[in-house]
Formats: structure tokens, sequence, C-alpha cells
């Protein structure tokens, strides 16, 4: 890895209920979610496109996939308008764990709990 390339290359999200949270990101972000399994998994993807070298991942339930509110915390782009992804939160099952705040020059972020119980962070340029 160099200046040139992403550090970030695929995340996954644990999930307890698989279409639980599945449902809950596709209502916060107004995006649809693709379903796999693989093995002893079941998979819901976010948007992506293959070969454009953009960091993409998915949602993950298994028996190596537990939920928590410690450990390595994921930004989600929630870009234009962060507001708008706050707004669906708590209607889709979540909480706001840390409201918009700004971090200056590089925008905003925040601070979800999604319904399996994760801290996931959002940002924006806004």
């Amino acid at each position: 890895m160099d200046h040139t390339t992403n550090s970030l290359n695929w995340f996954e999200i644990p999930a307890s209920d698989i279409q639980k949270s599945k449902k809950f990101y596709e209502a916060i972000f107004d995006i649809k979610m693709e379903d796999m399994e693989m093995g002893d998994a079941q998979m819901a993807f976010f948007p992506w496109e293959a070969g454009s070298g953009k960091a993409t991942g998915a949602l993950v339930q298994s028996p190596n996939h537990k939920p928590s509110m410690e450990g390595t915390i994921v930004y989600l782009n929630a870009n234009p308008k962060m507001d708008g992804v706050l707004a669906e939160v708590e209607a889709a099952g979540g909480k706001i764990l840390v409201p918009k705040m700004s971090i200056g020059e590089h925008g905003n972020i925040a601070f979800i709990m999604d319904p399996a119980g994760n801290n996931v962070g959002i940002h924006s340029i806004d």
C-alpha cells in the first residue's frame, strides 16, 4: 500500500438479524442492498461498481461476526447531506449516539447505533 491506493478496500458490519440490519441501512441511506450467501455467512452488500477502485463492504451474519459497540469504527458516506440520513435513523430502528458535529475543513461526523448494536460512524462534507 502507498499514497496512491485506498487504505480501506472492504468492510464488514456484523449483523445478528441480516434482514433487520439490511432494512435499517436501506432506509437511512435510501439504497438497495444485494443478498448473498457464502458458506455459513449471510451477507447484504452495499452498492458498488466492479472495477471502480472504490472501497465497499457488506453486512454479515455468521458465527464469526458479533455485533459490538467496541472495536473498529467504520465511517459510512452520508453525502450529500448528513441531516437526511440522521432524520431516518430512529424511525428505522437505530439510535443517534453522537449528533452531527463539525470536524472543521474535513466536514462533519456523527455516531449511530444500528439495530444489531454496532457503533457506526457517518461522515459528510456538508
